[in-house]
């Protein structure tokens, strides 16, 4: 993290190293104007930004807050969701240190707290430490007695069953054959404390114990109403981590769950509100506890008091009483007992933008969360660099600066050691598996890219563009591009191509169809590297993906003005469209309550579908746009199975 200092400075008579230092604070003073409307000032203020130090980059407020004790009394640090930069106000206005300093007082923002799901109580230091190892000592994860326990492994967690089993095949329990072991004794003592201070009516005789490694989650899913009684309880062990809870229209709660915490669903919170853990390693939580923990939740789009937490190992404890009659909650649309179907139907196809905002709730819906949830899975699917894009990146010259503008989980970075490469992605979650591959990447937006003007030797923007649904937010991003390089300087965009069929050859995302559909299919047909669909990368914009079926989606052609669902491996009826992502959790499908309360899903049960926004460009449409931007000129343009690309010249 570093500091800049003054952009109204003079240049004149600096040496070569305070040149350099002001061409910083420049390019940082231009990015809080641009992003924030916030102006500089030529004189010492009292608010100051820390440019590359903020939680979108990996900066907790903890070790930031440190460094800047060292220049004298903090009293207010602002730390916006997501930035690269923090914003901090000292008791004086001289400081010892070149700064970048601010025209007016940066304002704290005041916590935004969020009212829980009805139902839903948060009980924080529920079980003590000594109880807490006691319950973790009481689960022997080395036995491998299945008739006892039901063990499972699973793709992202490991699960032990008491009492009964819960099966995956029909998200349901054979209450008919309970388990020989029932729940282990060291519950008791912290069951019973729960239905004397009544937390629940009756004990429990189910229990599920999920062990999460750092990186790993649950997809959202309401339990079965069918299976279990009203109240549910579960009890976090280890790591604090944080689960978001999603009502059907559309609301979402992220609640933090502490270690040695419990968790009480009734009503519904139970019932009606999926819950789910994103799957990442990094969370931003509260820098402080909420004085109402149980009552309220932080929202984090709108709290500057955050920070990161690391996660950690944490074993959840889930309580639950089967259920020996029909469910008769509150809410029939559902419950699986009153004719609710297995899960529920695609919502109503979205409309087309008619303006900024739209476009932007439509990306950030379709696109954005998409990328976000299933980065995990969405990385080990995109591996292998394209042939033509590696070879663009192995011909710029050594000593270069290559910026990968939706680098995604970063497979392009490392291709020419020979240049300095960075990437950026909208994604948070993309970005940390860069870090952890040792790249070089930051969290950005692609229409706001916060490197300085005429920086790069190149740039790429793999799979991106495709991904904006106006044509002036995909002109803007071709402008940013531009506006990136030096003069001479070349950039490679590639975007989906309408034309799946061209000069008489099929792609292979056509070819594919046969092979899926008479058993040949790979684990993964989603994956770009097997079916040259361009969603290699996420953009600077991200959305999620689920299990796949042996049946292609069938189109849903929604009223006038509404997108439509496109079937995979098939050629494109429409330009802009919702593609159906499915997730593969191996060979064997794994269904369970995890899944049933997705917001689409498959008629037979199995895990849900997601779907991400794109408009697939037609031939000579990306030559037409970019030929829309100042300064720069298509030098060439090729189609490269089933995707339509430019190399872009800056003059």
């Amino acid at each position: 993290m570093d500091c800049v200092v003054d952009s109204n400075v003079k240049v004149s008579r600096k040496s070569k190293e305070e040149k350099k230092v002001f061409k910083k604070q420049l390019k940082a003073s231009h990015t809080l104007l641009r992003h924030e409307g916030i102006s500089t000032a030529s004189q010492p203020t009292k608010s100051l930004v820390v440019a590359n130090g903020g939680l979108g980059n990996g900066v907790s407020r903890e070790e930031l807050s440190s460094v800047l004790k060292e220049m004298g009394e903090v009293e207010a640090l602002v730390m916006p969701p997501h930035k690269p930069y923090a914003f901090v106000t000292y008791s004086i206005e001289r400081l010892t240190v070149p700064v970048l300093y601010i025209l007016s007082t940066v304002s704290q923002e005041e916590e935004a707290s969020v009212p829980l799901p009805d139902g839903l109580v948060l009980l924080e230091d529920f079980v003590s430490p000594e109880e807490e190892a006691l319950l973790l000592a009481a689960i022997d994860w080395s036995s491998a007695d299945n008739d006892v326990t039901a063990q499972k492994a699973l793709k992202h967690r490991r699960v032990k069953h008491y009492g009964f089993e819960f099966r995956y095949d029909n998200n349901n329990v054979d209450k008919d054959k309970p388990l020989p072991a029932g729940l282990p004794v060291a519950c008791l003592a912290v069951l019973q404390r729960c239905v004397s201070e009544r937390h629940i009516d009756m004990m429990p005789d189910q229990l599920t114990v999920n062990q999460y490694e750092s990186g790993q989650g649950i997809p959202p899913h309401v339990d079965t109403h069918s299976a279990f009684e009203d109240t549910i309880m579960s009890l976090s062990l280890g790591s604090k981590t944080v689960m978001d809870f999603r009502h059907p229209d559309g609301r979402c709660v992220p609640v933090v769950l502490p270690g040695r915490s419990l968790l009480v669903m009734k009503g519904e919170s139970r019932y009606l509100w999926t819950h789910g853990i994103t799957p990442r390693k990094f969370d931003m939580v509260p820098a402080r506890d909420p004085q109402s923990p149980a009552q309220t939740a932080t929202d984090p789009g709108t709290q500057s008091q955050l920070t990161l937490s690391k996660r950690g190992t944490r074993t959840s404890f889930t309580f639950r009483k089967i259920r020996h009659k029909p469910c008769r909650c509150a809410f029939p649309s559902a419950c699986d007992s009153q004719g609710a179907p297995p899960a529920p139907s695609p919502p109503s196809p979205p409309a087309l933008p008619s303006c900024h905002s739209d476009a932007a709730r439509l990306e950030e819906e379709y696109v954005h969360r998409v990328y976000e949830a299933i980065a995990p899975h969405f990385s080990s699917t995109r591996h292998s660099p394209w042939p033509r894009v590696c070879h663009f990146l192995s011909s710029l010259p050594p000593g270069g600066v290559l910026a990968d503008v939706g680098c995604g989980n970063g497979k392009y970075l490392a291709v020419n050691p020979e240049v300095t490469a960075v990437g950026c992605d909208r994604s948070a979650a993309l970005v940390q598996i860069c870090a952890e591959r040792g790249f070089h990447a930051f969290v950005s937006d692609a229409l706001n890219v916060p490197l300085r003007t005429a920086s790069c030797d190149a740039c790429i923007s793999i799979a991106v563009i495709h991904h904006f649904s106006t044509e002036e937010r995909r002109l803007e991003a071709v402008k940013e591009l531009v506006r990136l390089l030096k003069p001479g300087g070349r950039a490679l965009i590639y975007v989906w191509a309408f034309e799946q069929e061209y000069n008489k050859q099929k792609s292979k995302y056509l070819k594919d169809f046969k092979k899926e559909h008479h058993g040949k299919s790979s684990p993964t047909v989603n994956a770009p590297e097997e079916s040259q669909e361009p969603h290699g990368k996420s953009p600077c914009h991200a959305s999620t993906h689920s299990e796949e079926s042996n049946e292609p989606t069938q189109d849903v052609h929604a009223a006038a003005g509404k997108l439509s669902v496109h079937t995979n491996r098939t050629a494109f009826n429409t330009q802009d469209l919702l593609v159906p992502w499915h997730l593969k959790a191996g060979k064997k499908k794994e269904k369970s309550e995890e899944t049933r309360g997705q917001t689409c899903s498959n008629d037979n049960g199995a895990a849900p579908v997601f779907h991400r926004f794109y408009h697939v460009f037609q031939q000579g449409e990306l030559e037409q746009l970019c030929g829309l931007v100042a300064g720069a000129k298509v030098q060439s343009s090729y189609h490269d199975q089933g995707n339509w690309c430019v190399v872009l010249e800056k003059h």
